[in-house]
């Protein structure tokens, strides 16, 4: 008799993650060892490069665990999978200092991993900002630790729980602001530097992560901020989705979901040629012809506009779609207008048929 369905689920889908981490880790140590190393080159070409293994060293594959449902589900299939495919496994949790207790949650975390025979296993207390509010301060400071943890351990990837359902959240929250199409296309699967942080469980409703932890019977520990109204997010998923289902029926988050993935496709592809259309807007000296601008589809032109801010010094995090549209009237209603004052002490304006975008 085989696992329950949704351990089945869950180990499936990070088979899958894991495959793809092998898949590449592979390709790079195979670049690796075709480039000479510059010490051995330096020493010249009669010289016999060492020897290099003939398989690349096992990759680490680490998961990010709170505790919660989510990952612990995934910390359970990562440490069933990870030996089958002879990668190592570990763990990290992130104390955020936020509630009473939370260094004790940490070390509950650690050894529930370590249970699992994870390793290495670590806990890392942040502080958490005020930018941005506490949730995206919160983020900032989590996604730091993880990074700092990455780097500090050689991991190949860091495998974090978001679901399905956290997707649909994310549309939502970025439909709500008014942002862009590459808001509206939630989460990646893969994301980060060199695709670091992978995300197994987009396919897979909370639902199923919850029984999994039910079945397998592994604790979890439900944050309090996930259902505390003073969060965006938490108001979101408790009133705001169940009231979306209520009035259009059952299917919203799966439906959000499908938005996402479809809404990433066509913002990947006009990043695409707006990177083309970067390179025949510049004349000869790299400045931007407002003419060939103004010849571009807006949702091309303004992704020109955004890369050329963010290139001067706009923080993305900073740069909205207001800003944008304030230096695109510089090329589609001129009238002489001062220049634009853009985030991160940067200015647009308009001199002598050409845009220009720099430090103020």
């Amino acid at each position: 008799m085989g696992p329950h369905p949704a351990v089945a689920a869950i180990r499936l889908a990070v088979r899958r993650v894991l495959h793809d981490v092998l898949t590449d880790h592979t390709r790079s140590a195979d670049l690796t060892r075709r480039t000479p190393h510059p010490e051995l080159a330096e020493a010249g070409a009669g010289r016999q490069r060492a020897a290099l293994p003939e398989r690349p060293d096992t990759p680490l594959v680490l998961v990010a665990c709170s505790g919660g449902a989510d990952s612990m589900a995934l910390a359970s299939a990562l440490a069933f999978e990870a030996p089958k495919l002879s990668v190592r496994a570990g763990g990290i949790t992130v104390d955020h200092g936020l509630q009473d207790g939370s260094d004790t949650r940490a070390a509950e975390v650690v050894d529930r991993l370590t249970a699992m025979h994870l390793d290495p296993v670590e806990s890392v207390a942040v502080r958490v900002g005020h930018d941005g509010g506490p949730e995206a301060a919160a983020r900032d400071a989590r996604y730091a630790a993880l990074d700092a943890a990455a780097e500090r351990h050689g991991a190949a990837a860091v495998l974090l729980g978001h679901t399905r359902d956290d997707q649909a959240e994310t549309v939502l929250l970025g439909l709500a602001r008014g942002s862009g199409i590459r808001s509206l296309s939630g989460m990646a699967a893969a994301s980060g530097p060199a695709g670091r942080y992978r995300r197994p469980f987009l396919q897979l409703d909370r639902q199923t992560a919850r029984k999994a932890c039910l079945v397998q019977s592994l604790p979890v520990w439900d944050d309090p901020h996930n259902i505390d109204p003073a969060y965006t997010r938490s108001r979101l998923r408790h009133e705001g989705l169940p009231a979306l289902e209520k009035a259009l029926g059952k299917g919203v988050v799966e439906a959000l979901a499908r938005t996402a993935q479809l809404s990433r496709d066509d913002a990947d592809a006009l990043d695409t040629w707006a990177a083309q259309a970067d390179r025949a807007a510049r004349d000869d000296a790299g400045r931007l012809e407002c003419a060939k601008l103004y010849a571009l589809p807006p949702a091309v032109r303004r992704r020109v506009l955004r890369r050329a801010a963010m290139e001067a010094g706009s923080p993305a995090g900073s740069l909205f779609a207001r800003h944008i549209e304030e230096v695109d009237r510089l090329i589609t209603g001129w009238r002489g207008q001062r220049a634009i004052n853009l985030p991160g002490r940067v200015e647009a304006m308009r001199q002598g048929g050409r845009l220009v975008i720099r430090q103020s």
